[in-house]
This record gives C-alpha cells, sequence and structure tokens, in this order.
C-alpha cells in the first residue's frame, strides 16, 4: 500500500536558465555590462577569481533525472576572453524537459487576423478632457515639512 502512494516532492529549480540561443548573443570582446544584459546576473561571482563569471543552474523534479549546467565566462579586465559551456538546449527542448505532461502546451496567436480586427467593437465617442491649465488652483499648496527641523 506504501508504495503506491508517494508523497508530493516540490521542484527545486536554482540558478540561471541559459539556453543555446541566449549564449548565441554573447560573444568574446564584449564588456560585461552587454554580458550582464544578455544573460542576467551571474549566480556566482568570486571575490578571489573577479575575472569569472558562474551561471549554474539545477533543477530537481520528483521522478525526473537532476539537471544540471554550468556556464563559465572569464573576462580580461572587462572585455569577455573565453566562454566555457556544455551542451545546452534550446528554449524549446528546455521546456519539453520541464513540462509535466511530456508534450508542450502549443502557444496561443499574439496577433489577430484581418478578420478578428474587422470584427472589434467601435469603441463609443468620449469627450475631450478638459484643460489641465484651467481645472489646476490658482495657488500652489502649501504642505508641511516631512521632517521637524
Amino acid at each position: 500500500m506504501f508504495g503506491l502512494i508517494t508523497p508530493y516532492r516540490v521542484d527545486i529549480q536554482q540558478g540561471n536558465v541559459i539556453t543555446q540561443e541566449q549564449l548565441a548573443r554573447v560573444k568574446p570582446g564584449m564588456n560585461r555590462l552587454q554580458v550582464r544584459d544578455a544573460l542576467g546576473t551571474p549566480l556566482l561571482t568570486d571575490a578571489f577569481h573577479a575575472d569569472r563569471w558562474d551561471y549554474i543552474f539545477t533543477l530537481r523534479q520528483s521522478g525526473r533525472p537532476l539537471q544540471r549546467r554550468n556556464v563559465v565566462l572569464v573576462f580580461d579586465g572587462d572585455v569577455l576572453r573565453n566562454i566555457e559551456a556544455p551542451e545546452l538546449p534550446t528554449e524549446t527542448e528546455f521546456l519539453d524537459s520541464i513540462t509535466r505532461s511530456g508534450r508542450l502546451v502549443a502557444a496561443s496567436a499574439l496577433e489577430l487576423t484581418p478578420e478578428q480586427i474587422k470584427n472589434l467593437p467601435i469603441p463609443p465617442k468620449v469627450a475631450p478632457a478638459p484643460d489641465a491649465a484651467a481645472s489646476a488652483p490658482a495657488t500652489p499648496r502649501n504642505y508641511p515639512p516631512l521632517e521637524p527641523s
């Protein structure tokens, strides 16, 4: 009986997910700010190795093998010199690996078709807003100070 019922185990994700598409945007010669914009803040920056950034990702899901990837970026001053990375999944492969059902849910369309645009209701006409300068008080308001003087 106890072998049939198992307790719920929470998925534990730690670190930065780095995919092939993200890593393709990073090239040697970029500065630290450009790399941070492309990949996000590194999980590990060591005070003793200031020229090394580690992007570590682990995902532990119940009933699935542990996912672990470590991307290491080495800088020379402010310029990216070297990228050390294992074979990374594409975004689609990563999404497939974390879905519970084993199949990727189709994304809904983000744009309306011309037929849908034609069928949209016409918004009602709205009276223009009164002039802001006309409705402003004649004298500015006097507020008490925030801190005692």
